[in-house]
Parts: structure tokens; C-alpha cells; sequence
């Protein structure tokens, strides 16, 4: 087949908004990340040095260091129901600290980056934002700013520690991978009633099946979930933008996905992040969490460690303990239960599968193998528990060619495979809907309810 290549007005979208989506999801809300049009720090120690083009910002208490950063917000549409400030620590040695610092809102938005010094620096004179305990380099970390960020405007942020063991972030001249970002949300986060939570895996190629599967998102409101493998052959920044973009990337605004193997063919899967954004989680780390109604839910990164106590594995434990939602989901894309014939059960994610089953999640979404398969609540092992287990789902018919079965593993429920389609989601208070949304022409269907332990 042909290389799909992507229409012109396509590619130099920047960011989706609301007003490039269809009418059924113009309601949505869209993510613009900014980077700072000033930063720069100041140091009691060097009273007239001007740092303001250093790829570092300091924060400290011995030497007192300052940092300030601006951002210029605009073109946001609606209010803005999540603004938060990311910023990178520096990857050498001593960036660390026990404090990452006070982060507060500044009257004084008119400050020169290139002219501040500790002698006539501007006051740090505005509410508290937020604050970071310990910090290790070379990591994202984020502060809600929400209360301050409400619109279009010009808005000061500085920061202060009292740690005379004080940590460096990266600044906006240590180029776009690291620079601070204040990433915010505005519009319509959800449709009126219960969360909608819609999605497949295995999306993009040069065929025209993930065309098919992004004409079904259009007429379906709600966030957007995917089960890796984004793009393929090998996840490049021309693949997403040749691919990806066309179809399913008029919904970025409100994706939240998960990588796969192929996302991984690019060395670190930086096609995948730097395509995402701040959406994919924290740059490079592949999982993260966040809420939709009464519902918890997690992206997990099945292309990295995933071990008992790894880095990963241990998150998802405090994670999951800090949580305060009734039902929890998750998804990642290497599946731990499937009959697909492509690929085997994949054992290494059963750690993390242990962690939500120990948390009582409800539902666990895979891909992988290019099809529709529902199972019964299981626990780690596969054995069907009605009381405890979790509800899976292989849901990699999002465009890519059709896989077929193998031997029908126990518990089983349902399948099928050349039918591309998505799986539509209804997150209800303390229970879920689900409903297999064929591509048009085609007529499989599975639809069922499941409540929350």
C-alpha cells in the first residue's frame, strides 16, 4: 500500500483545540503545554551576576538562590479546569535534594530575564502554589497551579528553598526535551453524565483501518485511552505525523495512552513522548495516573521493568494506596491474558497485575495481539475468582491487521477478530459498562455491565 501522508494543515497543528475537533467533541477539553518566555535565577553569593542564559535554575539556602520563571498563556478557549507548572531536574551530579523548593505566584510579570540580578530581583510576594519534598536528578516533576493559571495572561512563578542542600532544575535554554512546561487544560473535561472512556491499541499504519476507527471516536464523546503500539512500524516522529496525526491524532487533545513494543523501535520511544507530551505522563517513565469520576485509573509501561520491587512496580502500589476513588482500572499493552495465536501470555507483567488485584481494582485494558477478546474476573494466576478477580480486556483492533486465535485460554468469554472497532467504556459510580463499537459495515458486537468490588 501507499504511504498515507497527512494533510498539510494537519501537520502544522501544533496543538488540538477544541475548535479543530468534529461537533460531536468540540465540548472536550484541550491541552496546550507553553514553555517560559523568561527564566533565569538569582545567587546572594554573585550579588550582580545575571544567570539569565544558563541552562540551570537554582533553588537553595546556602547560598540563597531564586528562581523565576514566566509564561505567556494564550489562545485558551473555555476555563481552564488544570494548569500545571512541570519542571526537569538537571542530570549532574548535585541537581538532587531533599527540598525541591517553594513554588509561589508573583505579582511582577515585567521582569528582564537577562537583566535580574540578587540586587534588583523581583519579589517573590504571591500565594503558595505548591511545594516538592526530595527530588533526584534527571526527572519531571509537577506543581498544581490551577488556582492561579485561570485564563489568558502573563504569570510570574518563583521559586525558593530552605535547604542549604538546595536542587537545579533545567531551564529553557537546555533545549525542548527539558525546559520547564506549564501545561494547561481548558474546556469541558467530560459530557454531562457518567465518564465515557473509549479506546483500542494497535493504531496506525499505512493502511486505512485506524481511518475507520477514529471515524467511530468522532461520534463518541469522552477521554480516550490507548493500548500501545501507537504507530507503526516503528513509532518515528514521521510515522505519528505521516499516520497517527491524520486519524486518530484529531483526538489528541483528550488521549491518554500507554506505549507498546513498536512505540519502542525508536530508541527510548521518544516519537511516542515527544508526540504525546505531558499527556503520555512524565517524560520517558511511560506510566502514570490519573481520575474520571468515581474511577482511578492508571497507564502502565509494559516495555520497561516491571518486576516485583522495581522502580514501576513500586509506584504502582503507592500509587494505587493513595487513591481514594471505589473502582480502579488500569492498562498497559503486553496482555497477561490472551488466546491470540501472534503472541503468548505475556508472565512479566503478573507483578503489576498482583498490585491492582491486591488493591481490588476492577478492570485491566491490554493490546498486542490484533483483536477483541473479553475475559472473565481472574485473579494473578488466571483462575476465575467472582469475588476478587479482575475483568481484562484485549482490545487491539484499533486499525492494524487482523491477528488470529489459538488455543481459547480458560475464561475466555468472548472474541473476535477482523473487525476493527473500539471498546466504549461507561464508568458508573461503583460499576462499569462496556460495548464493543464495530467499524462501519461490520456488525460484532459485545456489550455488558460489571460492578466494582
Amino acid at each position: 500500500m501507499s504511504r498515507r501522508r497527512a494533510p498539510l494543515a494537519v501537520l502544522t497543528t501544533v496543538v488540538v483545540t477544541a475548535a479543530t475537533l468534529t461537533a460531536s467533541t468540540a465540548a472536550h477539553a484541550a491541552t496546550t503545554t507553553f514553555t517560559p518566555t523568561a527564566d533565569t535565577y538569582v545567587d546572594n553569593a554573585a550579588t550582580g551576576t545575571n544567570y539569565g542564559t544558563s541552562g540551570q535554575l537554582g533553588v537553595d539556602n546556602s547560598s540563597i538562590k531564586r528562581t523565576f520563571l514566566r509564561f505567556a498563556v494564550s489562545g485558551i478557549s473555555g476555563a481552564v479546569s488544570n494548569a500545571k507548572l512541570r519542571i526537569h531536574t538537571d542530570d549532574v551530579a548535585g541537581a538532587e535534594s531533599p527540598n525541591g523548593g517553594t513554588f509561589r505566584s508573583m505579582t511582577n510579570v515585567s521582569w528582564s530575564e537577562t537583566g535580574v540580578t540578587w540586587n534588583n530581583q523581583p519579589a517573590v510576594d504571591g500565594s503558595t502554589l505548591g511545594s516538592l519534598g526530595s527530588v533526584v536528578r534527571n526527572a519531571w516533576y509537577e506543581i498544581d497551579v490551577t488556582s492561579y493559571v485561570t485564563g489568558n495572561g502573563t504569570f510570574s512563578i518563583g521559586v525558593t528553598s530552605s535547604s542549604s542542600d538546595g536542587a537545579d532544575y533545567d531551564s529553557r535554554e537546555s533545549g525542548a526535551t527539558t525546559a520547564p512546561q506549564l501545561v494547561v487544560t481548558s474546556g469541558t473535561t467530560e459530557p454531562p453524565g457518567d465518564p465515557v472512556w473509549v479506546g483500542a491499541g494497535d493504531i496506525a499504519d499505512s493502511g486505512s483501518g485506524d481511518s475507520a476507527t477514529a471515524a467511530l471516536l468522532d461520534n463518541i464523546q469522552g477521554t480516550v485511552w490507548t493500548t500501545g503500539d501507537n504507530v507503526y512500524p516503528d513509532g518515528t516522529a514521521s510515522q505519528f505525523a505521516s499516520y497517527y496525526e491524520p486519524t486518530w491524532g484529531r483526538h489528541k487533545a483528550r488521549t491518554r495512552p500507554s506505549p507498546g513494543n513498536h512505540d519502542y523501535h525508536t530508541t527510548g520511544a521518544t516519537g511516542y513522548y515527544n508526540y504525546f507530551g505531558a499527556q503520555a505522563g512524565p517524560s520517558g517513565r511511560g506510566y502514570y495516573s490519573y481520575d474520571l469520576g468515581n474511577w482511578h485509573i492508571v497507564s502502565l509501561n509494559s516495555n520497561i521493568s516491571m518486576s516485583a520491587g522495581s522502580a514501576q512496580e513500586q509506584w504502582l502500589r503507592q500509587d494505587l494506596a493513595a487513591s481514594t476513588k471505589p473502582c480502579t482500572a488500569a492498562y498497559w499493552h503486553h496482555p497477561l491474558f490472551t488466546s491470540g495465536s501472534n503472541h503468548a501470555p505475556s508472565t512479566a507483567t503478573r507483578p503489576l497485575f498482583q498490585a491492582l488485584y491486591d488493591a481490588n481494582a476492577d478492570l485491566v485494558l491490554f493490546g498486542h495481539n490484533h483483536h477483541y477478546e473479553r475475559f472473565a474476573p481472574q485473579n494473578p494466576n488466571g483462575g476465575l475468582d467472582t469475588a476478587r478477580g479482575i475483568r481484562t480486556f484485549v482490545a487491539g483492533m484499533g486499525g492494524a491487521g487482523a491477528y488470529s486465535f489459538g488455543t481459547i485460554k480458560p475464561n475466555s468469554e468472548a472474541r473476535n477478530t477482523g473487525t476493527r472497532g473500539v471498546l466504549k467504556l461507561t464508568l458508573h459510580s461503583n460499576s462499569f459498562d462496556w460495548q464493543f463499537v464495530p467499524e462501519a459495515g461490520k456488525t460484532y458486537t459485545d456489550s455488558g455491565t460489571t460492578n466494582c468490588h
